[in-house]
């Protein structure tokens, strides 16, 4: 068995899960989250415990990595119809900003335009306001966590944390290791 493929998933007050022939539906406050189901893994939700429960069919290779793979993914969707889940980012530099027009994020990084990326679907971003000068911070949200760290992803993407300066886009709690430039003149008598 797998260790984290045999803990039964608890259903939160306010939640619904519902097993079809090929997905698992889970509804809460937050929204809806849907999964596809793949053959060899069985998912049965025990209403009277309040839990879901994730079996495999065998023990081929691919069926143990699944097993703790899809309970996972049904502990994350949970979570993710109740509380949500959130990447907070920092923007920093001279000149550095973000600003957030309707569901357009316009972010001015150091590029002779503007990069303007447009929130998908099920994603919220918030621009709150900032007192410092030298760094803003901006939140992606969302139900779906892989969606969330998509998204975020692709933001980072578009200028990464310089090395030697320190300026780009950066996860919030990102520890970015400062390189030392070069040192002219170090060596010679």
């Amino acid at each position: 068995m797998s260790r984290v493929g045999k803990i039964p998933v608890t259903i939160e007050n306010g939640v619904t899960a519902t097993v079809t022939a090929d997905e698992v539906i889970v509804k809460g406050p937050k929204g809806e989250a849907k999964q596809k189901l793949v053959p060899g893994i069985k998912i049965t939700v025990n209403a009277d415990a309040k839990e879901v429960v994730v079996e495999r069919e065998s023990d081929t290779k691919e069926n143990r990595a699944l097993h703790g793979l899809y309970r996972s993914l049904i502990n994350n969707m949970m979570e993710g119809v109740t509380k949500g889940y959130e990447k907070k980012l920092r923007i920093m530099g001279a000149g550095y900003r973000v600003e957030l027009q309707g569901t357009t994020l316009v972010m001015n990084c150091g590029f002779g335009h503007p990069v303007k990326f447009d929130a998908p679907a099920g994603i919220e971003i918030e621009v709150p306001k900032s007192t410092s000068r030298e760094y803003m911070d901006f939140i992606v949200r969302g139900i779906d966590k892989q969606r969330v760290g998509q998204v975020a992803s692709q933001l980072r993407a578009v200028r990464p944390p310089n090395l030697y300066k320190g300026k780009g886009i950066r996860y919030f709690d990102e520890n970015v290791r400062r390189l030392e430039g070069k040192s002219f003149g170090a060596g010679k008598k």
